[in-house]
């Protein structure tokens, strides 16, 4: 097939780009470099199937496909709160356009959405018809509310235009490939383990999040995008039910890197969720999916790959 990856060069669309040119398929990267970088995808340009173009998804762009994976976005709070006007319309007018590419040649589209339409949730686990508990005016909300967006664009498009849609909620992930200075909480203690500096954790450490490694959610969407019947139009959890407080990945980070680990804690962010923890029976039903990385062998090749980038 010919398939286009917008944030291919993205910390995620890397790994996806990698693993569909392994599959046979042509694969067109879009992304405008904002947080994706051309070192990601430097060992896929030599691929006669592979093509790079420089390009924002708040514009219009035609290319013939039959597969489009959306995940042109920001994705951690340092970058996505650099520009949150820009994260906005990256997410509502990237869902628009690609929508309407995907309309005009008939290919079936994919949103990554993520965990955080969930918000500070009051249910735990979360499952997918859980609504959310989210800030709408507060400093996350360019990106909570521009994904549920682009979701409410996805149902839409699908309901009255026919659209072959499939959105997946990705949780907390991880892995070779994540800037080094992206803000999120496993590089973030990774790279202040190996430069020997105090981890910092915000609040007490007691709040948790659950960690899928990026091997294992790839397998998840493109299983999702590739799957038959049922619910399938639905938003579909994929994450790993493996719940850990901050404190333990603390202790986690410091086993695989062999460092001693010194602890700062610091005010909780606004809006910063307390608990998140994916249900993934859906994902489990439909796709035949679940992970398989656990969190001590991911932290172990994700330590290894930044301690190279560090040196």
């Amino acid at each position: 097939m010919r398939i286009l990856v917008t944030g291919g060069a993205g910390f995620i669309g890397s790994h996806l780009c990698e693993r569909l040119l392994s599959e046979g398929n042509e694969v067109i990267c879009l992304d405008n470099f904002f947080t994706g970088r051309k070192a990601n995808i430097a060992h896929l340009r030599d691929d006669a199937n592979f093509e790079v173009i420089r390009h924002d998804v708040t514009e219009p762009i035609f290319v013939e496909v039959d597969q489009i994976y959306n995940f042109a976005c920001p994705a951690s709070p340092v970058h996505y709160q650099y520009n949150p006007v820009k994260t906005v319309k990256t997410n509502v007018m990237g869902a628009v356009n690609m929508l309407g590419l995907a309309k005009r040649v008939r290919a079936r589209i994919l949103q990554a959405s993520t965990s955080e339409v969930y918000g500070d949730p009051l249910v735990h686990p979360q499952t997918e018809d859980y609504f959310g508990n989210v800030n709408p005016i507060g400093l996350r909300s360019c990106y909570d509310e521009g994904k549920r967006v682009a979701e409410t664009l996805m149902m839409d498009y699908h309901r009255q235009s026919g659209v072959d849609t499939r959105i997946v909620r990705i949780f907390n992930t991880y892995g070779e490939r994540m800037m080094v200075n992206d803000g999120r909480v496993v590089s973030n203690f990774i790279v202040q383990a190996l430069k020997g500096e105090e981890i910092t954790i915000y609040g007490d450490g007691t709040q948790t999040r659950s960690f899928c490694y990026v091997s294992d959610l790839v397998d998840g969407i493109i299983r999702l995008m590739n799957a038959e019947g049922g619910d399938i139009h639905m938003p579909v959890n994929l994450g790993n039910p493996g719940e850990f407080t901050m404190n333990q990945l603390a202790e986690q980070v410091g086993v695989v890197t062999g460092k001693e680990i010194r602890i700062k804690y610091l005010p909780l962010p606004a809006d910063d969720p307390k608990q998140r923890q994916p249900n993934i029976d859906r994902a489990k039903r439909l796709l035949g999916w679940e992970p398989t990385v656990p969190l001590a062998d991911g932290l172990k090749r994700a330590a290894a790959y930044f301690a190279d980038v560090i040196d």
